[in-house]
């Protein structure tokens, strides 16, 4: 199994990954592609590669264009928009079993990645060569289906995204994600910065959020840690209409 450190490198030219045998236990991981003919799953298997991707890397960025459809088995990777300012916003997240659509609409459009992805974690995942992709595209039905029902579904999630941005108040979209963070004891172990990139926002906004909700009672602030301390009044306000 290759393990590649510059992971841009990768996207751009995955030529030494390791070649996965029909017999590999994969396609398992995505039901449409275990459920297609032999001769389908034959072609998936003989071309794709297996890939390790560490934490931590970039994986894909503004500006490369895309050789291969990447199907993530383990692990998890962000993608994000980054603007000229330095300001991110967390667009979502590719887990295992799911394909990562930066790569898909880059592959069908011929044009280069717009956002930038990083692997939250040690990501194990199979890539597809850009000529075996089309080919399967092509042919397979439940190749097809798999494609654009994660591209639809990824569609969603960014409308969803827009939708939260634009509309909704900021202090309620920061409850519903400490909420969502907090771990057993009630703490989030999140950075100013973490949140607001998650939020679409800058770091000094969730400052002065969180410094309110304190000043409230709700929370205490500490350097990376953030105590809640009133979870009914928080969670309270996350689902206020």
């Amino acid at each position: 199994m290759v393990r590649v450190c510059d992971l841009v490198t990768f996207f751009v030219h995955a030529r030494d990954g390791e070649s996965i045998s029909m017999t590999e236990s994969w396609l398992a991981r995505f039901p449409d592609l275990a459920a297609l003919p032999a001769e389908d799953r034959r072609l998936l298997s003989e071309r794709a590669l297996r890939i390790t991707l560490p934490a931590g890397t970039t994986i894909f960025a503004p500006g490369i264009t895309a050789e291969n459809f990447i199907l993530v088995l383990d692990g998890t990777v962000r993608v994000q928009q980054v603007s000229p300012g330095g300001r991110e916003i967390v667009l979502y997240r590719v887990t295992g079993g799911e394909t990562c659509v930066m790569t898909t609409a880059c592959l069908l459009s011929g044009k280069a990645v717009s956002a930038e992805g990083i692997a939250e974690t040690d990501v194990h995942a199979v890539a597809l060569p850009k000529a075996a992709f089309e080919t399967a595209l092509a042919r397979s039905p439940g190749f097809r289906r798999l494609v654009f029902a994660d591209y639809s579904h990824r569609i969603s999630d960014l409308m969803h995204v827009v939708e939260e941005v634009a509309f909704e108040r900021l202090d309620k979209r920061l409850a519903q994600r400490l909420l969502d963070l907090a771990g057993p004891d009630g703490a989030v172990r999140a950075t100013h910065q973490h949140l607001a990139s998650e939020l679409g926002t800058a770091r000094e906004v969730v400052g002065r959020q969180l410094k309110e909700m304190e000043r409230r009672g709700w929370l205490d602030r500490a350097r990376g840690r953030i105590e809640l301390k009133a979870l009914p009044r928080l969670k309270a306000l996350a689902d206020a209409e």
